[in-house]
């Protein structure tokens, strides 16, 4: 059993700033990509960012410059920095993560946590 739990959305202005954290807790054997999705009304979801284990980002155009993902591997975390938020941000923020675990060692799944909402005031 793995569990993704995120934390840190709430309500900002535009120009403000939030960090997110996603946990992963149970029976991990291996984490490999990590990333951040968001969905906003009427849209699909989106990719935001993603890090591999090495620590390898890439980023959605429409964030660049303005958020930072990175990872505490030994916390199986992964963080959120966002900066100069914008209204058009306002979205329900997904972590999501490749995960090997004991029980289905050679298997990697994709997990998802209950997402968070961020809202950004103009």
């Amino acid at each position: 059993q793995v569990q993704l739990v995120e934390s840190g959305g709430g309500l900002v202005q535009a120009g403000g700033s939030l960090r997110l954290s996603c946990a992963a807790s149970g029976s991990i054997l291996v984490i490999s990509d990590m990333g951040w999705y968001r969905q906003a009304p009427g849209n699909q979801r989106e990719l935001v960012a993603g890090i591999t284990s090495g620590g390898s980002t890439n980023y959605a155009d429409s964030v660049k410059g303005r958020f930072t993902i990175s990872r505490d591997n030994y916390k199986n975390t992964v963080y959120l920095q966002m900066n100069s938020l914008k209204p058009e941000d306002t979205a329900v923020y997904y972590c999501n993560a490749a995960i090997t675990t004991w029980q289905a060692r050679g298997v990697m799944s994709d997990y998802w946590g209950q997402g968070t909402q961020v809202t950004v005031s103009s």
